[in-house]
């Protein structure tokens, strides 16, 4: 499999399948590639899509730092090895990494595809009734996550994956804290609720597809038109598609979203 040494010495390993446009998965905070599997078999049928071990979690070297603007180089880097220009993919706090990335280096990526939720701050959320706008939620599963990372992990996969058995949730929890352990994915999640990657996010303009559904994000964040509604006011020039489910239980529904982004840039292009 392909490894990417970076300028620090730092390890990342990265792989890919299928052949057509370019399609980065853009991993999160605590990620195991098994919760992309179904969109990346369903894109690969006529894309080249890489998927690749943040540092500090799977077969990258287990170092940091785990900052924001140190994953979006690292996301840069990647895209660059694999052969740009790319569409990234992504969700929680990847869009905010691919955005930083897009904004940077606008030669690499030519669209950002966001699944269930815009780059924006927690601030931006004040007005909705999404748990993530509320500091005592947000600092009470932080500090959970600090002190039981497995616990935290728990909260957040049964809230959004309300069709998992026990048994899929338990399996789910060991594969996510064996692959992305508690020090480098705890500290990407409190950066991802300290940051506001707006700015950038509004640099893209259409080149920003916002992915949303009614019950997308397990009450964490806006849904449905609430969702559609903040979007339209923070980035106006954004686009914004709504599936029936997720990426997981409806992969070929973001699949066919990725189809026409990457279709528009082959046009635009040509």
């Amino acid at each position: 499999m392909p490894r990417l040494e970076r300028d620090d010495g730092i390890e990342i390993h990265w792989e890919e399948r299928g052949e057509g446009p370019l399609v980065v998965v853009v991993s999160y905070w605590s990620m195991h590639p098994s919760v992309f599997a179904p969109l990346t078999s369903e894109l690969s049928r006529d894309h080249r899509v890489v998927r690749y071990d943040d540092r500090g979690t799977g077969r990258s070297t287990h170092a940091g730092p785990y900052d924001l603007d140190t994953g979006a180089a690292d996301l840069e880097a990647v895209i660059e090895a694999a052969g740009p220009p790319a569409v990234l993919v992504g969700t929680a706090d990847g869009p905010h990494r691919a955005v930083r990335a897009a904004a940077n280096r606008p030669d690499l990526v030519e669209a950002v595809v966001a699944v269930g939720g815009p780059p924006v701050s927690r601030k931006a959320l004040a007005d909705s009734e999404a748990m993530a706008s509320s500091d005592a939620v947000v600092s009470a599963l932080l500090e959970m996550a600090g002190t039981d990372y497995r616990a935290a992990l728990r909260t957040i996969v049964a809230s959004t994956n309300p069709q998992m058995s026990e048994e899929e949730l338990r399996e789910r929890i060991r594969a996510q804290a064996e692959h992305a352990p508690a020090e480098p994915a705890v500290t990407r999640l409190r950066a991802w609720a300290d940051d506001d990657s707006a700015e950038q996010a509004r640099a893209l303009g259409a080149r920003l597809w916002i992915v949303y559904a009614e019950q997308l994000g397990g009450g964490w964040f806006p849904q449905g038109p609430e969702l559609a509604a903040l979007v339209s006011a923070i980035l106006p020039d954004a686009r914004l598609e709504r599936v029936d489910d997720g990426m997981v239980s409806r992969p070929e529904q973001t699949a066919a979203i990725v189809r026409r982004v990457t279709s528009q840039v082959r046009a635009t292009r040509a």
